[in-house]
């Protein structure tokens, strides 16, 4: 009959079990939370939320769209918000997950994009894109420090 001699031996192996269980569970928690907040900001720009970049971006935000010269602050983000929103409307969109990993207070998101956009005539257009959004946790949840993306060509 096998007889136990190191009774601590089995306890370590339990706790190192039920430790990794709830890392595993912290992280899956931590990609859904960090998706969770990319669609709120896709959503929030679809719905006309203005005040979406001051709620969702970081102080220190610098963010590379395929289609612009060069980072964008905040400021310059919101600027440029408000403007593509004078020449027209997403009507539309549809996201696809890549891949997201969370490393402590950092994630990092890949994924696919389907965006329709209703121009000033009344011209609706529809637009593949490819993103890469970088967050970081906060007091206030996660906020956007850094992305890069944009439309196919």
């Amino acid at each position: 009959m096998f007889k136990l001699r190191k009774p601590g031996i089995v306890l370590s192996v339990a706790l190192l079990l039920l430790h990794g269980a709830a890392v595993a569970q912290d992280a899956a928690s931590d990609q859904a939370d960090v998706w969770a907040m990319i669609e709120e900001q896709w959503n929030a720009d679809e719905e006309g939320n203005e005040d979406w970049a001051a709620e969702m971006l970081a102080d220190n935000f610098s963010g590379w769209a395929k289609n612009a010269p060069a980072p964008r602050s905040k400021a310059s983000t919101t600027m440029w918000d408000r403007f593509a929103a004078e020449l027209g409307t997403t009507v539309a969109h549809e996201l696809y997950p890549l891949a997201i990993i969370v490393n402590g207070d950092v994630a990092i998101a890949h994924y696919l994009s389907t965006n329709a956009v209703r121009d000033k005539d009344g011209d609706v257009e529809i637009a593949n894109g490819r993103y890469t959004d970088v967050l970081v946790r906060t007091g206030d949840g996660w906020k956007f420090i850094a992305w890069h993306g944009g439309d196919d060509d």
